[in-house]
């Protein structure tokens, strides 16, 4: 049986690992990835503000070596889900198995005046290149800003804005500064309460304009100003946008998707092509696009496939459940635990800030590179 995976984030990794260990060189697992490496969401936000380089969070898919994985670097060109082939720059591949976790796209040309006007931290290349830019600011008014919905871990904007308050103070720049957060929803994280009020209470007691059920829909860059979705503006000197999320073109052209995502059902993450499985950014499951939420759903894949090769039932479903660990500032971090059940509200609860959670955060991320790279890492010594 061959599986052809497309997507190396969390899902492809977590996915590939299970099937390896479960089967070793007895089934033919094939990913496709076109980059160079895995970053984790936080290590790009460790880069962007010094705590680490570069080379030390980027973990390169050629070190990636599985029984019964072969891991191939190109770009996807085409998909057919009928009959489940992929073509790519490296060749074509035909599945027994195809699952699909490509992510979401991101699009900063989308917002008038971003390239232009201001910068983008959400792409590895974007927040890496802000190092730079951020070290050679001298202060005056930030703006975070979000530029459409869907996008990618809801809780990373807020956590963006307390670090750069934490950056200006560090560097004697916060008492002629300004810091400013535009973004989309009614409260930093909606699912949980305990979880939105502390970062709103930071937020006060920080100084930090919170500016909810708002987008940045573009930036004037002669003027230096954001323009809203609710008609005001919004001057800047520094503006850090999250960019427009799409789904990758390729799956689009495939016909996978309805209202710009793929659908899937909740429980087994099936498209409506048999055979065929979706998980992560590039669906439409009803979670937050988050890593881990990937990685929970590619579980529930893993053994859905592994039922299937030995004639079984599945029985595993897709419970919508993830945490996460939000910087912050100060050394603080919390850990966030929400679960999104189709057909039921959404529920969260918050552990800390504090200091000692730095080393859940450092366990969460040494364990995965650990398990789906085989190497030992350790997320900020360098």
């Amino acid at each position: 049986m061959r599986i052809v995976i497309l997507g190396a984030g969390f899902g492809g990794l977590e996915l590939s690992t299970r099937l390896s260990e479960e089967f070793g060189d007895d089934v033919d697992v094939v990913l496709i990835d076109k980059g160079e490496g895995f970053v984790f969401g936080f290590s790009k936000l460790d880069v962007m503000f010094g705590f680490t380089d570069a080379a030390h969070v980027l973990h390169r898919f050629e070190d990636c070596v599985k029984p019964g994985v072969r891991f191939v670097r190109a770009e996807v060109t085409a998909i057919d889900p009928v009959a489940k082939v992929v073509t790519t720059q490296a060749g074509t591949f035909e599945a027994d198995i195809l699952v699909v976790a490509l992510g979401a796209d991101l699009h900063p040309a989308m917002t008038p005046g971003l390239l232009e006007g201001g910068h983008e931290f959400y792409t590895v290349a974007g927040a890496f290149a802000l190092r730079d830019v951020l070290d050679e600011f001298d202060g005056g008014r930030v703006l975070v800003g979000v530029t459409s919905t869907p996008f990618k871990c809801p809780p990373a904007p807020s956590e963006t804005t307390l670090l750069v308050n934490d950056f200006l103070q560090e560097r004697g720049l916060r008492d002629h500064s300004e810091v400013s957060l535009v973004m989309p929803l009614p409260l930093p994280i909606p699912p949980s309460p305990q979880a939105s009020e502390a970062i709103l209470t930071a937020f006060e007691q920080r100084g930090i304009t919170w500016r909810p059920n708002t987008l940045v829909r573009a930036l004037d860059p002669a003027r230096k100003v954001a323009v809203l979705s609710d008609g005001g503006e919004l001057p800047y000197d520094l503006f850090l946008g999250v960019p427009v999320h799409r789904a990758p073109s390729v799956v689009v052209d495939a016909g996978l998707t309805e209202d710009g995502w793929i659908p899937v059902d909740p429980l087994t993450l099936q498209t409506r092509f048999p055979g065929v499985y979706a998980v992560g950014d590039v669906t439409s499951v009803g979670t937050p696009k988050a890593g881990v939420f990937a990685e929970g759903q590619a579980s529930v894949v893993a053994s859905a496939i592994i039922a299937t090769v030995h004639n079984a039932e599945p029985d595993a479903v897709y419970d919508g459940h993830g945490i996460c660990y939000m910087e912050f500032g100060g050394q603080q971090i919390a850990k966030i635990d929400v679960t999104f059940q189709s057909g039921s509200r959404p529920v969260g609860w918050m552990e800390g800030p504090d200091v000692e959670l730095a080393a859940d955060k450092s366990t969460f991320g040494s364990d995965r590179i650990q398990r789906w790279f085989g190497r030992a890492w350790t997320g900020l010594d360098v």
